[in-house]
């Protein structure tokens, strides 16, 4: 089965919010309907963001494996076999991120990376070739701050992102206002993630995920604190990230008195991308440059519900979801595909929800 044809969503939550755990939903890829089938409940608490890998026959196929964080004061991460697609089954207890408040996970080089938020680090386990995690996490710790006190005193690093190359990985962190750059290949003996460059965002800006162009030359990051997008031009070769402009999530005089952004994604042919604004409760939609190296707000449409925490497109690019957490749904829309603009199609009930992927 083709990814673009994904027919499994996976819903991470808060489950000290009363959420459910991982929800399972089937996906219907002609309509976008999501209809619920399973939840993990308590068998790992707090997994609000959540990362897969395909099974043996590719995207959609089962055999495949789901890791969540467990983003508590002491952090874990967990895995699940994905042998039935539509039942995630553990594999063994959380691992321990040895940082605190995981907020975002990959997997790269082997291993499961964290973002840790709340002790400022990200951390790496070994990811076993049956999928289970393995040894102790080797952590890197960031430091510095940023001019907003109440949210910048520390490090907080929010996400962790592979470039398209697999060579390097890239630690967007709100409280230092830049986004750390490790080499994949260079890890010392005892397997810490080794910080390669860190290159700094806009002062205040609050940067917390970031994603790449299609055409691999350019990256999005998405500021929570100042209500905007970096664009940032990106060399694989050299591993190097500059901060190019930018364009705002709202139109002037149009956000609460805070707007949190907080996620970012592309279309696959790269000529629009949205973002998800929590407080201003709605989707921004940009128009990107062909070179990519420059996007333009066009609007913005209603999220259909509260505090949207993720924002998701669907492999096909027909579909674009977002995750309301505090008003515990799931929405979907429909993409004109000539203007890029979301349209509401219906919403899955879904509390406390913080992420979706599709499997």
């Amino acid at each position: 089965m083709s990814g673009q044809w994904a027919d499994r969503a996976y819903i991470g939550s808060f489950t000290s919010a009363g959420g459910r755990g991982i929800t399972t939903a089937e996906l219907d890829p002609e309509s976008g309907a999501l209809t619920e089938l399973h939840h993990t409940e308590t068998l790992v608490p707090d997994p609000s963001y959540l990362t897969l890998t395909d099974g043996p026959g590719g995207p959609g196929s089962p055999g495949g494996h789901l890791y969540a964080v467990s983003e508590r004061d002491a952090g874990g991460a967990a895995a699940f076999s994905l042998a039935d697609r539509d039942r995630p089954e553990p594999l063994g207890e959380p691992a321990l991120v040895r940082g605190g408040g995981p907020t975002h996970l990959t997997i790269a080089a082997g291993h499961l990376i964290t973002a840790n938020y709340g002790s400022g680090s990200i951390s790496a386990l070994p990811v076993r070739a049956d999928g289970t995690l393995g040894g102790r996490a080797s952590v890197h710790q960031h430091t510095g701050s940023g001019p907003e006190a109440q949210r910048q005193e520390g490090p907080h690093a929010h996400a962790v992102v592979p470039d398209p190359s697999g060579r390097w990985l890239l630690s967007v962190d709100l409280g230092t206002d830049s986004v750390w750059i490790y080499d994949l290949r260079d890890a010392c003996p005892e397997g810490e993630p080794l910080p390669y460059a860190e290159a700094c965002m806009p002062p205040g800006s609050g940067p917390r995920h970031l994603t790449f162009h299609p055409g691999g030359a350019h990256a999005y990051v998405v500021c929570e604190l100042d209500s905007t997008v970096t664009v940032c031009s990106w060399d694989a070769a050299t591993g190097a990230l500059e901060a190019l402009g930018g364009a705002a999530t709202v139109p002037n005089g149009a956000a609460p008195e805070r707007n949190y952004p907080s996620e970012l994604t592309v279309s696959r042919d790269g000529r629009f991308a949205w973002a998800a604004n929590r407080g201003h409760d709605s989707i921004s939609v940009f128009t990107v440059a062909a070179s990519g190296d420059s996007i333009e707000l066009m609007g913005t449409v209603p999220c259909g519900g509260h505090w949207p925490r993720d924002l998701a497109l669907h492999p096909s690019g027909r579909w674009l979801y977002a995750a309301n957490e505090r008003s515990g749904d799931v929405t979907w829309f429909g993409i004109d595909q000539a203007t890029g603009t979301p349209h509401r199609v219906g919403t899955l009930a879904a509390p406390a929800a913080s992420c979706i992927v599709f499997g």
